[in-house]
């Protein structure tokens, strides 16, 4: 089912929250709204589930207008942070709740159950209440909840904030694949940026009420349109230094650091002062332009460490590495950045 906001907008009394978004999402694909708390994020959700009446535009599910229909007749499913789970209600009475209000026959709702109880892997938890399961159990029994009443859209506010590590990254590939299997379309709400760009086709990166950039999450990692969308996306983040454009090099003013820029900026934006971003998989032993600092942190994370290394005049570069260096917290290291990878942004943050 493709989804459409044309011109949306919410308020607020007089405070005006969305202000005339447009928004496609494509029929059968999944999307993430990301952003920071107050960005707009839930308010779309739950304007598209029909929960929030909005105030201008149109919401359209296929070609139909749905701007004035209820939420009941929406055809939603939606997924709270919450699980939102009747406690006196066995998980089988739960999920076959929707189907209970249509009216539905008890031996139909028996089957759907089992049907969608096997697809979401709970078959054996049927007969319990919501207080004897795990939260990931819980979560399993919200999502079958959810489908139950095959939907045309499938909305997650959040779902697996309350969850531990491990759970939740067992969680993001379940609902994955359920998303694939059942081929519905969804949309996640979510600000962890790791969940958006594990799950989703595309990412929505919403700032203030507006979204400031949409794309598949590689690219949208590779070349972000802001300073502020690259700060968002990358674990660990990036690092930012504040320079000019001097001789066809970025230069820090403060310690003298150079970088070398493409032709390109290096002639648009000669004397003016700019932004780049680091990523830390781009900043490296023995490779690139190499620059000095001090190791200011270390944090062995499996597989790889992150160290910071800090500079001479204060600003921290971040590195990820594969294999262990053998070096300490206070070691002074000449480290060297790919400017192939850097990213150059103008003084009001937005790529060059």
């Amino acid at each position: 089912m493709r989804i459409l906001l044309d011109n949306f907008t919410k308020s607020f009394g007089s405070l005006t929250v969305i202000d005339k978004m447009d928004l496609e999402i494509h029929d059968g694909e999944m999307i993430a709204l990301l952003g920071g708390s107050g960005c707009g994020k839930s308010t779309t959700l739950f304007s598209i589930c029909g929960i929030h009446k909005i105030n201008g535009g149109r919401i359209l599910f296929g070609d139909k207008d749905v701007t004035n229909v209820t939420s009941q007749e929406r055809n939603v499913g939606v997924v709270f942070q919450s699980f939102a789970l009747y406690p006196h209600m066995t998980v089988e009475q739960n999920i076959g709740f929707p189907l209970k209000l249509r009216k539905e026959t008890a031996s139909e709702i028996k089957r759907k159950v089992d049907e969608i109880a096997e697809m979401v892997h709970i078959e054996e938890l049927l007969k319990r209440r919501p207080g004897e399961l795990s939260g990931g159990q819980q979560q399993r029994v919200a999502l079958a909840r959810a489908l139950i009443r095959r939907p045309d859209v499938l909305l997650l506010d959040e779902p697996l904030a309350n969850l531990d590590a491990t759970l939740r990254l067992e969680m993001r590939s379940e609902i994955r694949r359920i998303q694939q299997e059942t081929g519905i379309t969804a949309v996640l709400v979510t600000h962890d940026q790791v969940e958006a760009m594990s799950m989703c086709d595309r990412i929505a990166i919403m700032d203030a009420g507006r979204i400031v950039q949409i794309a598949e999450p590689k690219e949208m990692y590779n070349n972000p349109v802001s300073d502020y969308v690259a700060g968002f996306l990358g674990s660990p983040p990036i690092a930012f230094l504040n320079g000019q454009i001097q001789d066809g090099n970025f230069v820090e003013p403060n310690a003298g650091t150079k970088f070398p820029v493409s032709a390109t900026i290096a002639s648009s934006q000669a004397g003016r002062s700019v932004r780049v971003g680091i990523r830390p998989e781009y900043f490296q032993p023995d490779v690139g332009t190499m620059i000095s600092g001090k190791v200011s942190f270390i944090e062995a994370q499996g597989r790889e460490t992150l160290y910071n290394v800090t500079l001479p005049d204060g600003n921290i570069l971040r590195s990820i590495q594969g294999s262990h260096s053998p070096v300490k917290i206070g070691d002074a290291v000449t480290w060297g950045v790919n400017t192939d990878h850097m990213l150059v942004f103008d003084k009001n943050g937005l790529r060059i």
